[in-house]
């Protein structure tokens, strides 16, 4: 649903900028901590803050979404193509889909023993216990892979926005950084 305004409002941007920063800090955090040895002080409070702050951005994405089905989200530019149309929405819907898959693939790693997800120590995620054979393994290679993914579309996304502005002139960008 596209509102009659022509930019985003103050909370889509917040919004945007908060899930962006969170999905690069996560994929940064993941990377490194895969190579963590056993005798690295980070090897235990490395995954924790990496899992805390994955259930943040599950509550904050849920929240996002939420938003965008209530309030609606900008209308496209007049000077986009159908096809740019398109291709635009289906990476929005792709970004979305694969941040929910790797929430998904890392809650399935994290409980497969049935221990829950201590989240910033506020509370506990319960588990849902191990539901298929080889869990933390199929589920890790899914995060990997989703978040490999990920990080490449939203590379492709702000390439995208870059070319807009830098090339299109139009406002694609200007419209996420005020309203």
């Amino acid at each position: 649903m596209a509102t009659e305004n022509k930019g985003y409002s103050w909370t889509g941007i917040v919004l945007h900028w908060l899930v962006a920063v969170m999905v690069i800090g996560l994929f940064a955090s993941g990377f490194w901590m895969v190579d963590l040895s056993y005798y690295s002080s980070w090897y235990r409070t490395a995954p924790f803050w990496h899992k805390s702050v994955g259930v943040l951005l599950l509550a904050l994405m849920l929240y996002r979404l939420l938003f965008r089905l209530v309030k609606g989200t900008a209308a496209p530019l007049s000077s986009h193509s159908k096809a740019i149309q398109r291709a635009s929405h289906l990476t929005h819907l792709t970004l979305y889909g694969l941040v929910f898959l790797i929430i998904c693939s890392g809650y399935l790693i994290s409980t497969a023993d049935g221990r829950p997800i201590e989240v910033f120590g506020w509370f506990d995620l319960p588990s849902a216990g191990q539901l298929f054979a080889e869990q933390a393994d199929r589920a890790g290679l899914v995060h990997k892979f989703a978040a490999y993914g990920l990080i490449a579309l939203v590379l492709l996304h702000a390439m995208a926005a870059f070319k807009h502005h830098f090339f299109d002139k139009d406002d694609t960008l200007k419209r996420m950084l005020k309203p």
